[in-house]
This record gives C-alpha cells, structure tokens and sequence, in this order.
C-alpha cells in the first residue's frame, strides 16, 4: 500500500503582515422627509392612473375600428 512522505519538520507558513485598512470617509447623512416620501408615492399612482387610462383608451379605440371596419365590408357586399 503506498503511504504519503511527509517532511520530518513542516516549514512554519509564511506570516502575513496585515497592511493598515486605508481611512474610510464618512458618507454625508440624507434625510428624506415624510413629504417628500408622500409626493413620490402620489406622483407614481397617479402616472399609473394615466398610463392605465391610457391603455384603455387604445383598447377601445381599436374595439371601435374593427366593429366599424366588419361593418363597412358588410355594407359594401350589399
């Protein structure tokens, strides 16, 4: 069966030295007021009313051009 050699004296790993950690800057301190929270909340809800509305709108309008366009073909078979 074959074993492993080891070394009779294990060399000691090399000691690392530890580099000082460099001085971190103090990020400057936000505040964000209530209001402010309040104004982006209210801005987003209405953007989606009108993106929705939006939407709907398209969605009629098209159900409208289809219903006049099957109406238009079927008078001019006549």
């Amino acid at each position: 069966m074959l074993l492993p050699k080891y070394p009779d004296s294990p060399t000691p790993p090399p000691a690392h030295t530890h580099a000082p950690a460099p001085a971190q800057r103090a990020l400057p301190h936000v505040s964000i007021s209530t209001g402010a929270i309040a104004t982006v909340l209210v801005g987003g809800v209405v953007l989606t009313a009108l993106l929705a509305a939006v939407a709907v709108t398209a969605i009629s309008v098209a159900v409208a051009a289809v219903v006049l366009r099957s109406l238009l073909r079927e008078h001019h078979r006549r």
